[in-house]
């Protein structure tokens, strides 16, 4: 019997429901135990993981059996697919299956942090009536929204942008200016997206071409009262910069949920204490109840399809 090792979180339901001809370990704890980790992984036909198992050196090695690995989610900065594809391991990231979460992730911290109002509860609590203070939020009608990376995760965000009265540009290489994919979305340059635009938000990935992609030079570029979102993966921001420009009001905002280092620990996470109008989420933009299904019920069904042969 085929044996599947899941190292993080999953829906039982899918378990269940694709998995039961094999026999599965599953413990979403599995990846902060390495030597069991390594252990479990060693007679594994399939290893199904989120973005913290490293798929990669000593631990592919031993997977001397392993057929597949499925990534209950889209980023495969923690796999190594080239090594995978030397050894004839096949790769399923749940592409398309959280989509619709991390769009409204962005959509949603855009309107926070532009409007500004949401900071007030411990104020009011105690008897404060801070009106005046927060009557100069902006509205997200009418403002323009840039999107670095125009995959599917942005051409959702694109669709409730272009809804909510923005108006919508965006920067990548690989979608040729005269594709339809761009639809309502303008094609620009990334100087000109990040110097004109009210809400840049990052769906790349990482990559030796993008690590560092919004440091300081860039950050300088944008206008001193915009928003920047980075549901996408860490290392493409420079986190200190991203601190030193809020502190020093030479950024409007920012959403950060992904990081170059996670979890965020140590002189990493310290960087931001005290810093203003900034939101931190612990690589949670495309996790919800409803994508928590998709993505297991879409990565658990390739995988069982690939070990049956089916």
């Amino acid at each position: 019997m085929p044996k599947i090792v899941i190292s993080e979180f999953i829906d039982e339901a899918a378990i269940a429901e694709h998995l039961g001809a094999f026999e599965v370990v599953y413990d979403p704890d599995l990846v902060d135990q390495p030597e069991r980790l390594a252990k479990e992984a060693g007679n594994a036909d399939a290893l199904i993981v989120r973005n913290r198992t490293q798929v990669r050196g000593a631990l592919l090695e031993g997977a001397t059996k392993l057929i597949c690995v499925g990534r209950l989610g889209v980023g495969l900065d923690n796999i190594d697919v080239d090594a995978c594809k030397a050894r004839n391991v096949d790769v399923f990231p749940a592409t398309g299956a959280n989509d619709v979460s991390v769009a409204e992730y962005v959509i949603g911290t855009a309107m926070v942090l532009l409007r500004g109002a949401y900071v007030s509860t411990p104020e009011m609590a105690q008897g404060a009536w801070p009106r005046n203070a927060l009557s100069a939020g902006r509205e997200i009608s009418g403002k323009r929204l840039g999107l670095v990376g125009y995959g599917s995760i942005a051409r959702e965000t694109a669709r409730r942008a272009i809804a909510l009265g923005m108006s919508v540009v965006g920067h990548d290489p690989y979608v040729p200016a005269d594709s339809p994919a761009w639809g309502q979305t303008i094609p620009m340059s990334l100087p000109e997206l990040l110097k004109t635009s009210d809400v840049v938000s990052l769906h790349v990935p990482l990559t030796d071409g993008t690590r560092g992609l919004i440091g300081a030079g860039a950050l300088a570029s944008m206008k001193r009262d915009a928003i920047l979102i980075n549901a996408a993966r860490g290392g493409v921001v420079d986190e200190a910069a991203v601190a030193s420009a809020l502190k020093e009001r030479r950024l409007g905002g920012a959403a950060l949920d992904v990081f170059d280092a996670e979890p965020l620990r140590g002189a990493a996470a310290e960087i931001f204490a005290g810093v203003p109008n900034l939101i931190l989420t612990p690589h949670v933009a495309g996790v919800t109840a409803e994508s928590n299904v998709r993505v297991s019920g879409v990565t658990a069904a390739s995988v069982a399809k690939r070990l049956t042969g089916a």
